[in-house]
């Protein structure tokens, strides 16, 4: 997730329940002011013996799904709080300030994937190991997932991060649209269409093109595009070692150039994402596709709104690919630690994964909750029915272990809205737009 604040939004994700809207996302939409926002949940009132409080940023869907409420039902001693501060911009400094002296901590706190690498390289001796934590497997969640959360051997290997959501990409796209240029509108036949290879999903653009001319563009933007084919790499903008290797790491570069070329052969709709006229591209029907991670289904139905029910559907992506995420903490100087743990481990559980997705369109990082009936049987109605459980399930068990290095969003976004957007919006060649975010990523990280 590419923005700055949390959006989540409900979708109907099992074949007899809809779901209607709230906001997702660590950065993708119009933010309330940051001032915290509370929510508590008791089972007994102001008898409860342990007051455990969490932290999060934006409408996080813990609360809203009802887990709290469960929880606490379930353990008449516990009282839950729950604080947000809408931005993550806001709010991950924060956090570090907190972890840094030691006070002014929740007793668990919310971990954005793209600051998942700084914590469990920084502050991993501040934090609980979860890992031990009892009721917690970690053959039930998705390995890859299950290291972006663990602190290599050196920081003393501890898993100080559970993981609750992620990302894992499809492609929606615009069934009447795809028809009126002569494609195949049938997801199965879609996903056929560029099968293994993001260049075939480019391929498959030309072709769109040749009926359907510039009035209705292929894609939304050439940085969607590079976003999602960078989300699929073992390596991108860091390695093992933690070393910045973005500039001579082949696939990103290669993401790149591909991308633009979606700029260059006039595929683009040239929209920046998340903003208004982005929105109001979907309402327009401005384009026939948009790489689309899991929470992406709710906003293009908020977005395009009742007229686009039926014309979007979802096909599997070229490749498996990962767009954002989070985690659970809990600092070692909260009040309640041990408790907050169980809590951290219960909210984080299989079971509870496949509520948070049921009610709030969260896509599980525990691979065991995918044989979940509410994860197993989800269709979305607003998307023709699509089978949203098994086509993202598989995109996720394919996603590699990523290496998640500690400025990868400054970066990431860097590379799109300063490199990218000047291809794609100013007619740039390429290459200019690559000197250009390579020499404002350096800036930024002091190189």
């Amino acid at each position: 997730m590419r923005a700055h604040t949390r959006v989540r939004r409900s979708l109907v994700t099992t074949v007899t329940a809809v779901g209607a809207a709230a906001l997702l996302l660590a950065g993708c939409a119009q933010d309330a002011a940051d001032s915290p926002t509370k929510g508590t949940a008791s089972a007994s009132g102001d008898k409860a013996q342990t007051t455990l409080t969490v932290g999060v940023f934006g409408a996080f869907g813990l609360q809203e799904a009802g887990l709290y409420d469960e929880y606490t039902a379930q353990n008449p001693g516990i009282k839950i709080e729950q604080t947000s501060i809408e931005r993550n911009e806001n709010y991950y400094p924060q956090l570090l300030t907190h972890l840094g002296t030691g006070s002014g901590l929740a007793d668990i706190q919310a971990v954005e994937v793209n600051n998942i690498a700084e914590i469990t390289a920084t502050q991993a001796d501040k934090l609980v190991d979860l890992g031990k934590t009892p009721g917690v497997d970690k053959a039930a969640y998705l390995p890859w997932k299950w290291a972006q959360g663990t602190a290599s051997a050196a920081k003393g290997g501890a898993t100080v991060g559970l993981g609750t959501d992620i990302g894992p990409q499809g492609i929606c796209y615009r069934k009447d649209l795809f028809e009126a240029a002569g494609l195949p509108s049938d997801r199965a036949a879609v996903g056929a269409l560029w099968a293994g290879d993001w260049n075939k999903y480019l391929e498959a653009g030309k072709a769109y093109k040749a009926k359907a001319g510039e009035a209705k563009a292929f894609v939304d933007s050439a940085s969607g595009v590079m976003t999602a084919v960078t989300g699929g790499s073992a390596q991108r903008f860091y390695d093992e070692q933690g070393k910045v290797v973005y500039k001579t790491n082949p696939a990103v570069r290669g993401a790149f150039d591909l991308a633009a070329s979606f700029a260059t052969e006039g595929l683009s709709a040239k929209l920046q994402q998340f903003t208004p006229t982005w929105d109001q591209g979907f309402a327009n029907g401005a384009f026939a596709t948009v790489s689309c991670p899991a929470w992406m289904l709710g906003y293009i139905q908020d977005k395009a709104g009742p007229a686009g029910k039926d014309k979007w559907d979802v096909a599997q992506a070229p490749k498996p690919s990962n767009w954002g995420g989070s985690f659970l903490v809990v600092p070692k100087a909260g009040k309640h630690a041990e408790e907050a743990a169980k809590l951290a481990a219960w909210l984080t559980a299989p079971a509870q994964q496949a509520r948070l997705f049921e009610k709030r369109g969260s896509f599980p990082s525990a691979s065991a909750a995918y044989k979940l009936p509410s994860v197993s049987g989800a269709q979305h109605p607003y998307f023709g029915g699509a089978p949203i459980g098994e086509i993202f399930a598989r995109a996720a068990e394919g996603i590699p272990v990523t290496v998640v290095g500690p400025k990868d969003l400054v970066i990431a976004q860097n590379l799109a809205d300063i490199g990218m957007l000047q291809v794609d919006q100013k007619g740039r060649s390429p290459q200019e737009g690559w000197e250009a975010a390579v020499k404002a990523i350096d800036n930024a990280l002091d190189q």
